[in-house]
């Protein structure tokens, strides 16, 4: 597929915790319209990167940027605010509200902030429900909700804060194969009506190589890998990295 000008590019990243390196001289690039997966071992370094990527860490040393803009030290809101915005492993949502006024919080983040009139929100939040799937849970309190309905909410919620990149750590975990299939669609949709991009961190090798456009391969803290599903298919590198793993890439 065609994909157009680069959303994010990381230029050797590294993070030192005390005497650890976590992460070593990381390079990563997203282009406007691509889905990217990042995967690895247990271990690998995944958290460590998308905490980066997001503003949650700040590199030992290398660079960031989003959109142009140079976004290495940047915290978290300024990071949102330039077009990327993440999910969290045990979702981002607020358990004691409704749906629909998750999907409002959401509205009022990232690149809408004091941007959004109440007619815009209404419109944006009546799209992310339609698009997850939400319709006729609006009323409904989050923590009552199924774990997969949960899971929607959160990425409603990023997606109604406007992103250019929308960046999910694990959607999928916890998810049957119905539930799996539907929110791969949902992915789709959002680069096909919406133009967006996603990065992908996932143990769901399968979900991986059938969505993403390119895939980087982490282990020990460092990038061993990058390419489409079939080259990282057929690396014996990526293969080595999950010997004893179940994993069937």
């Amino acid at each position: 597929m065609q994909t157009g000008s680069t959303l994010l590019s990381g230029k050797n990243l590294s993070k030192q915790f005390k005497g650890l390196l976590a992460v070593s001289k990381v390079d990563i690039e997203i282009r406007q319209g691509e889905i990217v997966g990042l995967i690895g071992p247990n271990g690998a370094g995944k958290s460590t990167t998308f905490n980066l990527l997001s503003g949650f860490l700040r590199p030992t040393s290398g660079r960031l940027e989003i959109n142009g803009a140079r976004m290495t030290n940047a915290k978290p809101e300024r990071i949102s605010k330039q077009g990327l915005v993440r999910t969290f492993q045990h979702g981002s949502y607020l358990p004691s509200m409704s749906v629909r006024d998750n999907v409002l919080i959401g509205c009022l983040g990232g690149k809408r902030v004091g941007r959004v009139s109440s007619g815009d929100q209404d419109r944006v939040i009546s799209q992310a429900i339609e698009l997850f799937g939400l319709a006729g849970y609006e009323r409904e309190i989050a923590r009552n909700l199924p774990h997969g309905l949960q899971r929607l909410v959160s990425m409603a919620m990023a997606f109604a804060a406007g992103p250019s990149l929308l960046c999910l750590d694990e959607p999928l975990t916890g998810l049957n194969q119905t539930e799996v299939a539907e929110t791969l669609g949902v992915f789709r949709r959002l680069r096909a009506e919406h133009d967006m991009s996603i990065l992908l961190v996932e143990h769901n090798m399968r979900a991986v190589m059938n969505i993403c456009d390119r895939i980087y391969v982490l282990h020990h803290g460092e990038i061993i890998c990058s390419g489409t599903p079939d080259e990282v298919k057929a690396s014996e590198t990526v293969l080595r990295a999950y010997l004893g793993e179940a994993h069937d890439l």
